[in-house]
């Protein structure tokens, strides 16, 4: 990457981290602030802390169609400033009712596809999928933290004063983006990062894609019931809320050490399958475990470890089955609702956990989770083994227009391309690749070939 590259990329990264810090900071500690405040029940306890991916998913799709035609920038600052708003509306709360209209405004400044799109105007194609896996990193990190700070700042400072730390860190975004962020030269359409409003029904009707869709949608609704009652078993097995990090930080540490063989074994070794759907069975292994043993430290911790085994492996895998699957042209279309649904999982599961502990326990909650992934673990039975292709990007802008079309073939012709989609408008030829195979000297003589025509 260029220097200019490389800035944007980690500002950007920066910008989306500190939102999503925000977003995940409340999750470990609603539940436990909740109790004082008046008007609260269960149910809107678990509105409290999912309602942001209701509005999120609503606006995240519109938001980036609209930064196409009015600027990234303007988007995103925008959406940052309602994530404020959002914030310093549920600090001045002192009702259930003020926090979920807070938190419900902090997931409509839904930026990730205008920060996706602004990414892709300020990288070239051959960096592009570094970038954005760069982003996809910061959300992984954003969460660790934050489950593990959550606590301990609210502890210090109250949940009206970690709704304040918020804002601040909205603030501290904008300024990134303002400060750091250039400005792209160009405002082009890229399709591996952004959506394309006429090919939505393509992508839905594709059943592979569709089951990889329902999996997030399950995780991130398992993930948020689960938040519901965790900190409250964590408390009455005599833990102080300030200290719940003493189990969050190591239990998330070591379940990334634990999931880093079975990531080489599911893309080095191409034994996708069988690691994904052992990871959905370590889910129900780890949901059943908390609903038995939920009542004692140590069992909590053991579970919370295996649950966040299954999670972490498979928040890291299914984005990358999406990218495999989708066609090269549609892989932002495909991960623009891939997100939508994973952002609707976090709403509705938050608030179906919030009313089941309600009317029936804590066990009862455990058990819906372990049912939900069942259900995934039964449909993913079925998914066709995934092609290990990557995408590639190749710019066509140093090649002569009458040339595109035997370029295309010749590149066809190169061992390990299996696909390849031209449009000649974007500039851009999108490839999928079997690097075990890619004979990547030969592909390199033939794109310095027609760069000199």
């Amino acid at each position: 990457m260029t220097p200019a590259e490389r800035r944007a990329t980690w500002s950007l990264a920066g910008i989306y981290a500190l939102r999503m810090l925000g977003l995940f900071l409340i999750m470990p500690v609603m539940s436990l602030f909740a109790e004082q405040m008046e008007g609260s029940t269960p149910a809107l306890m678990g509105l409290a802390i999912g309602i942001y991916g209701m509005t999120q998913a609503l606006l995240q799709i519109p938001f980036g169609l609209v930064s196409d035609r009015v600027g990234r920038k303007k988007i995103i600052v925008f959406g940052l400033l309602l994530f404020c708003l959002g914030s310093v509306i549920a600090a001045l709360s002192t009702t259930i009712y003020g926090i979920i209209i807070g938190r419900a405004v902090q997931g409509s400044g839904a930026i990730a596809a205008p920060v996706m799109a602004l990414v892709a105007d300020l990288t070239q194609e051959v960096h592009r999928t570094k970038a954005m896996a760069l982003i996809g990193a910061s959300i992984g990190v954003s969460f660790g933290v934050a489950i593990a700070a959550g606590p301990v700042i609210a502890g210090c400072i109250g949940i009206q004063g970690l709704f304040w730390f918020i804002a601040v860190l909205a603030f501290l975004a904008i300024l990134n983006l303002l400060v750091l962020v250039p400005d792209p030269q160009k405002r082009l359409k890229h399709r591996d990062a952004e959506v394309v409003s006429g090919s939505f029904m393509h992508v839905l009707s594709n059943p592979e894609l569709l089951r990889l869709n329902y999996g997030i949608f399950i995780l991130h609704a398992i993930l948020t019931a689960s938040f519901v009652v965790v900190p409250l078993i964590l408390r009455d097995a005599g833990l102080l809320s300030q200290e719940h990090w003493k189990v969050y930080l190591p239990v998330f540490v070591f379940s990334f050490a634990a999931i880093l063989p079975f990531v080489i074994l599911a893309e080095k070794k191409r034994k996708m399958k069988p690691v994904f759907l052992g990871a959905i069975a370590v889910l129900i292994l780890a949901d059943a475990g908390l609903m038995h043993l939920s009542s004692t430290l140590a069992g909590v911790s053991a579970f919370l470890w295996l649950f966040f085994i299954g999670f972490n492996l498979l928040e890291a895998t299914l984005p990358s089955l999406i990218s495999k699957t989708a066609p090269g042209d549609l892989r932002g279309t495909a991960m623009g609702i891939y997100s939508t649904c994973q952002f609707l999982g976090a709403g509705l599961g938050g608030s179906l956990g919030g009313w089941c502990y309600g009317h029936y326990g804590v066990q009862a909650v455990f058990f819906g989770c372990a049912l939900l992934a069942l259900t995934w673990f039964l449909l993913a039975m079925r998914m066709a083994p995934p092609k290990h292709w990557a995408n590639l990007l190749i710019s066509l802008q140093a090649i002569e227009p009458a040339k595109t079309d035997e370029f295309a073939s010749e590149l066809l012709k190169v061992n390990g391309v299996e696909d390849l989609i031209v449009h000649n408008q974007e500039g851009v030829a999108y490839l999928k690749v079997d690097n075990q195979k890619l004979d990547k000297q030969y592909l390199q003589q033939q794109i310095a070939r027609y760069s000199n025509v």
